[in-house]
C-alpha cells in the first residue's frame, strides 16, 4: 500500500512523514514543489515527487500508483478550493483508493474566515467519487508560540477572544492522527472533529504561561480591531491578521472547542497539554 502526503515539506507534513515513518507504513511518498527541502526524507528510504496544487499534469505523475493520500490545505489563501480540486480530480484519474483532507472544526457552519475555503473543498470532495475521510484539525498551540514569548516578555497575553475555550493539541498530535488514518482501515466517509483534550479559556493559558515561565503573565481582552492592528505591526500581511483576529473573535463565540473526542481516541492516549508545549517552546 503506497501513501502520499502532499505538502510534505512544510510543518505538519513533515511531521506526518515522521508518523508514517514510525509505523513502518510504506511505501511513503512525499510530494513537494522544492525536493531539496526533503532530501534528508528521501536519504531515509521516502520516495519524493515534485509538484504543486497548480500543476494538473504533475499532480499526475506524483499521484500514480498511490493508494491513500493526505492532502494538507495549503497557504495560498484565495486559492486553495481550486488548488485542492485540481489535486482531488489527479486522485481519481490516478484511483486513489482513500483521501484524508485537513479542514477545520465544524467546517460546514462554522462562520470563521478560516472556514470558507475548507467548506468550499468539503464541497468539491462531496461530489467526488474517490472515498475521503475529513480530517476537521482544531488550533494548534504552535499558533500561540509566537503571543507566548511576547507575554512573557511583557507580561500580558493579549487576544480577542473573551471567556471562550479553545481545544487545541500539538502539531505532532495531528500529524500522528492522520498516519493512523492513512494506516488503518474503517476510515472512509468518517468526519473527525479534532481537538485537544483540555479547554482552557485565554486566561487559563495565561496562568498555564506564568506556571511554565515562572513570570507573572496576565491576558488582555482587546477589540478584534485592536488585534489586527497588533498582529499587523508585528508584521502579519494584512488577510491573515484580519483572518487570524477573526479566529480569535470566533474562539469568544465557541467555534474552536472540540469536545468530541475523536483525536484522543485516534491517538488512544491524552493529547499534549499546553503547559508541555509552551514549556518546549519557552526552552528553545
Amino acid at each position: 500500500m503506497t501513501v502520499a502526503v502532499t505538502g510534505a515539506s512544510g510543518q505538519l507534513g513533515r511531521l506526518v512523514v515522521e508518523a508514517l515513518l514510525r509505523r513502518d507504513a510504506g511505501p511513503i511518498v512525499a510530494i513537494v514543489r522544492d525536493p531539496s527541502k526533503v532530501a534528508d526524507l528521501a536519504a531515509r528510504g521516502v520516495e519524493v515527487r515534485q509538484a504543486s496544487y497548480d500543476d494538473a499534469a504533475a499532480l499526475d505523475r506524483a499521484l500514480a500508483g498511490v493508494d491513500r493520500l493526505l492532502l494538507i490545505s495549503g497557504t495560498d489563501m484565495g486559492a486553495r478550493v481550486a488548488q485542492h480540486a485540481n489535486v482531488i480530480r489527479a486522485a481519481e484519474r490516478a484511483g486513489v483508493k482513500l483521501l484524508a483532507y485537513t479542514s477545520i472544526p465544524r467546517a460546514t457552519d462554522s462562520p470563521l474566515i478560516l472556514a470558507q475555503e475548507h467548506r468550499g473543498t468539503e464541497a468539491v470532495l462531496a461530489e467526488s467519487p474517490v472515498p475521503h475521510t475529513l480530517l476537521r484539525n482544531g488550533w494548534y498551540w504552535e499558533n500561540f508560540f509566537g503571543r507566548v514569548a511576547s507575554a512573557v516578555e511583557g507580561g500580558v497575553f493579549a487576544g480577542a477572544s473573551g471567556n471562550g475555550r479553545v481545544s487545541a493539541a500539538a502539531r505532532a498530535d495531528y500529524a500522528e492522527a492522520a498516519a493512523v488514518v492513512l494506516t488503518t482501515d474503517g476510515h472512509a466517509g468518517q468526519v473527525y472533529e479534532l481537538g485537544g483534550d483540555e479547554h482552557p479559556t485565554y486566561s487559563d493559558l495565561a496562568q498555564v504561561i506564568s506556571q511554565v515561565s515562572g513570570k507573572a503573565v496576565r491576558y488582555q481582552d482587546v477589540p478584534e480591531a485592536e488585534f489586527v492592528a497588533a498582529l499587523e505591526s508585528a508584521g502579519v500581511p494584512t488577510p491573515m491578521a484580519t483572518a487570524l483576529a477573526d479566529a480569535d473573535a470566533g474562539t469568544g463565540h465557541g467555534w474552536l472547542e472540540v469536545t468530541d473526542g475523536d483525536l484522543h481516541k485516534l491517538l488512544g492516549r491524552a493529547t499534549t497539554p499546553a503547559a508541555d508545549a509552551f514549556g518546549a517552546a519557552l526552552s528553545r
